[in-house]
C-alpha cells in the first residue's frame, strides 16, 4: 500500500490535508480484504481501533466522503503507475530466487455489469447488460494487470500493447527467460500473433471453429463416431496440421482436439507456436488456463472487483486497481505467511472468515495496543504462525 500511494502522488495542498494517501489507500485495500465491499462502509470502519492500528494512527480514519474524493479525481497516468507497482509487487516477490525459465502469461476477458449511468456503458448482447470488459493478466496466481475496457471493444483490442508493456518489464529483470501467452478464442487475431511472432514469445491461444477447420477434421470425427457407437463411452482423439486463414500471413500449427460422446460431436481447436504432443500440448498447456478463471472469481467476488459503481470510467478503473491490490496482498499474505498451514491453498473468503474476521478485545492506551484473543479459536495456531513468519526478519 505504501508503494501504492508513492505512485499515484499527492497534489493536495499540504496544510490543508488531514489524512495522508498512504493511510487512505491502505484503510481501502485492507477494507476490501476484511470484507468491507463500499466506500460508505467506512462511515463505521473508521472508528474501528483494530484497522486504526493497523493503518498506523490513533484517530479516526478518512470518512466516506474522502475517500470518495480520492477515487472520483483519478486520472489513467494513476491507472498505469498502479500497474507498474502491481508488476513490481510480482518482480519482488521473486527476488533471491534462480530466474525463472519460463513464465507462462494467461490474457482473459470478463464482464462487470453495470446498473447506472456510468460513463462509457454499453450494451453488450452476448451479457444481455450494460458492462464494462476488464482484461486481465495473470502470471500464475500473480495478477500482472487489469484493464477497465468499454464493452464495445474487441476482445483484443488493446491486448498487444498491454503484454509489449508486461513482456519488456520482464525481459528486463529476467533476460533469458522464455515468455508464452495463453488465451481463449477472443484473442486469435492475426495482428496478435504476428506481434507475438515478431517480439518472440510463445503462444497457445483458441482457435474458434468454422468449416475449414471442420472439414480437415470430419475423418477423423466420423471415426469417432464409430468408435463411440460401439464402444458406449466417450471418445477423444488429438491430432495437428499445418492451417492458415485467408486473414494470416503464413500457414501456423493447430492443434485438434475431437472428442464424441452422449450430446454428440465436441471439436476444439487451439493454434500454438509451441511444438511437442498434440495431447499434452492441449491438456497440460491449454487447459490450464482456467486457473486463471479461478484467479479472476477471487478477485472479483471475493475482493469486489465488480464494484463499478463511480460515474466516472477512470474512477471505476481506480476502484479495479485496489480489488487487484488487495488480491496481491491476500496472494502474498498466503505465499509468505501460511505456507504449510492448512491455509495454505485457502482462497480470501476462506482465509477472511478464518484468521481475519475473528473477535478480540482492543485495549489502547498512550504508549501501546493491546489486542487480546480468545484462547479457545480452534486456528490460533495458525494465527501464531502467521504472525511469526510476519515479523521474522
Amino acid at each position: 500500500t505504501a508503494a501504492a500511494a508513492a505512485a499515484l502522488g499527492d497534489d493536495r495542498q499540504a496544510g490543508k490535508v488531514r489524512h495522508s494517501l498512504a493511510s487512505m489507500v491502505a484503510q481501502r485495500v485492507y477494507g476490501l480484504c476484511l470484507g468491507w465491499a463500499d466506500v460508505c462502509d467506512h462511515n463505521a470502519l473508521r472508528s474501528d481501533l483494530a484497522m486504526q492500528t493497523a493503518v498506523g494512527r490513533d484517530e479516526a480514519l478518512a470518512s466516506a466522503p474522502t475517500l470518495s474524493r480520492l477515487e472520483t479525481a483519478a486520472t489513467p497516468e494513476q491507472a498505469w503507475a498502479l500497474h507498474r507497482v502491481l508488476l513490481e509487487q510480482f518482480i519482488a516477490s521473486r527476488r533471491g530466487k534462480r530466474a525463472p525459465r519460463e513464465l507462462v502469461l494467461d490474457v482473459d476477458a470478463t464482464h462487470v455489469p453495470l446498473h447506472g449511468a456510468q460513463e462509457r456503458g454499453f450494451f453488450h448482447g452476448y451479457y444481455d447488460n450494460y458492462c464494462y470488459l476488464p482484461l486481465y493478466v495473470f502470471c500464475g496466481q500473480d495478477l500482472l494487470a487489469c484493464v477497465l475496457r468499454p464493452s464495445d471493444r474487441d476482445p483484443a483490442s488493446v491486448v498487444t500493447a498491454l503484454l509489449k508493456r508486461l513482456v519488456d518489464a520482464l525481459r528486463q529483470a529476467w533476460p533469458k527467460v522464455r515468455m508464452v501467452v495463453r488465451g481463449d478464442s477472443g484473442f486469435c487475431r492475426p495482428r496478435v500473433l504476428r506481434r507475438l511472432e515478431r517480439w518472440g514469445v510463445d503462444y497457445v491461444l483458441g482457435l474458434q471453429k468454422n468449416t475449414r477447420l471442420l472439414q480437415r477434421s470430419e475423418l477423423a470425427s466420423l471415426a469417432l463416431a464409430e468408435q463411440y457407437e460401439a464402444r458406449g463411452t466417450k471418445q477423444r482423439l488429438y491430432g495437428d496440421f499445418e492451417y492458415a486463414a485467408d486473414s494470416w500471413n503464413k500457414p501456423r500449427r493447430v492443434i485438434a482436439r475431437l472428442e464424441h460422446g452422449p450430446q454428440g460431436a465436441n471439436p476444439r481447436f487451439v493454434v500454438t507456436s509451441l511444438s511437442g504432443d498434440a495431447k499434452r500440448l492441449y491438456d497440460q498447456r491449454y487447459c490450464a488456463r482456467g486457473e486463471a478463471e479461478n484467479r479472476i472469481k477471487e478477485a472479483q467476488l471475493d475482493l469486489f472487483g465488480r464494484r463499478a459503481s463511480c460515474h466516472r470510467f477512470w474512477a471505476n478503473q481506480l476502484r479495479l486497481l485496489l480489488a487487484a491490490l488487495a488480491y496481491t496482498l491476500m496472494i502474498n499474505l498466503r505465499r509468505l505467511a501460511l505456507k504449510n498451514t492448512e491455509l495454505a491453498k485457502a482462497c480470501t473468503a476462506t482465509i477472511r472468515t478464518k484468521l481475519l474476521k475473528i473477535g478480540a478485545a482492543v485495549i489502547r492506551n498512550t504508549r501501546r495496543v493491546r489486542l487480546l484473543l480468545a484462547s479457545s479459536h480452534p486456528l490460533q495456531h495458525v494465527f501464531m504462525t502467521a504472525a511469526r513468519a510476519l515479523a521474522a526478519p
